[in-house]
């Protein structure tokens, strides 16, 4: 009962803010635990904490569904989920030990093992925001069977808090896999988007797929004779340990130890090779390229939007600048007239995005 009333607080406090920055006209800058402030572009505007607003709801291990605050560490829940055997499909990047819950649903970021288990949004399964008037919305549910039609939760991955603060999320969870190998390769960028291509179309356990500097590396996760029979067809060399995927999920590879503007890159996985100087890093099986290059933003932005894919000034370079892929305009469009709805008086961590959001 204590924590009930303590969550209630909570958002009564969030809530006051809420309508107290409607009052006074003045943008709030949500704060979960501070991860990722490179993310986005750079803004300004009163800080509206979540920290406080803490706590796993509830936890149904066999309804593989997990709902917890925003505030939540993201340690907290993956501790929670470890002891009943199960994960976060998405595997979260942290880029920080006080990574929160609605931080990491707010960012909508995954790590390596998205192409197989899905994006941040695909676990959403439901939460309760306060939107830009004030006022407290639900949308979606706690079980998979709950959640029908157009899932509006949804929204709210990837969005940087520009439609409302969040307070509850729930998701869907995994069981982690019974057994994981990582294979190794070596061979050429161009030679390893191939066999993404390949194994993609395959029946091959694959959980994670990358090339830097002239070598594949492999994850594949499973059963454990379904991993080792795809062992022995692959071939490769055994790599020990798990270090390889935590250093890539949270930008420690060596990789990421350059000063150049990093850029990610999302484009259709067969693309070959782009010539952007600089360095690459290929990531989910060629759908996600990592890029440190000091080459011009419309350079970069062209070359991608020629493949049919976009570009985001992930860390460094101009955070006053377009850091998101220019939308079209039809998407520009449907992006103001869903931020009108949620939040009418632009409070919400205006700029964010786009500087006219």
């Amino acid at each position: 009962m204590t924590d009930t009333l303590e969550s209630t607080d909570q958002t009564i406090v969030l809530q006051n803010q809420v309508k107290a920055a409607l009052v006074n006209k003045a943008p709030l800058v949500i704060q979960g635990g501070g991860s990722k402030p490179f993310y986005g572009r750079a803004i300004e505007g009163t800080p509206l904490s979540t920290s406080g607003h803490k706590g796993i709801l509830r936890h149904q291990p066999t309804e593989l569904v997990i709902t917890a605050r925003a505030g939540t560490l993201l340690s907290e829940i993956e501790t929670r989920l470890a002891e009943h055997h199960q994960m976060l499909p998405f595997e979260p990047p942290y880029f920080g030990k006080h990574a929160t819950l609605g931080g990491a649903i707010a960012c909508g970021l995954s790590g390596p093992r998205r192409p197989w288990s899905g994006a941040v949004r695909d676990m959403v399964l439901g939460c309760r925001i306060l939107n830009g008037s004030g006022e407290i919305l639900h949308f979606g549910g706690e079980v998979m069977k709950n959640v029908a039609g157009y899932d509006v939760s949804r929204l709210m991955s990837g969005a940087l808090g520009t439609l409302g603060l969040l307070l509850d999320i729930s998701l869907k969870v995994q069981p982690k896999p019974a057994f994981e190998r990582t294979l190794s390769f070596s061979t050429s960028a161009a030679e390893s988007l191939i066999k993404f291509n390949q194994w993609r179309a395959s029946l091959l356990p694959l959980s994670a797929a990358i090339h830097y500097e002239d070598a594949i590396y492999l994850r594949l996760s499973g059963h454990q004779a379904a991993v080792e029979q795809a062992c022995s067809q692959l071939g490769g060399t055994a790599e020990e340990g798990t270090t390889c995927w935590t250093a890539i999920r949270e930008h420690k590879h060596t990789f990421f130890d350059q000063e150049a503007p990093l850029w990610r890159l999302s484009v259709p996985p067969a693309t070959p090779c782009l010539d952007l100087g600089g360095s690459t890093l290929i990531d989910w099986a060629g759908a996600q390229r990592w890029l440190q290059s000091d080459a011009p933003a419309a350079h970069i932005r062209d070359a991608v939007d020629r493949v049919g894919g976009h570009a985001t000034l992930f860390r460094g370079g101009d955070r006053l600048g377009e850091v998101f892929h220019p939308p079209s305009k039809g998407i520009w469009q449907l992006h103001q007239r869903v931020k009108k709805a949620f939040d009418p008086s632009g409070i919400f961590n205006p700029g964010r995005l786009y500087p006219a959001l």
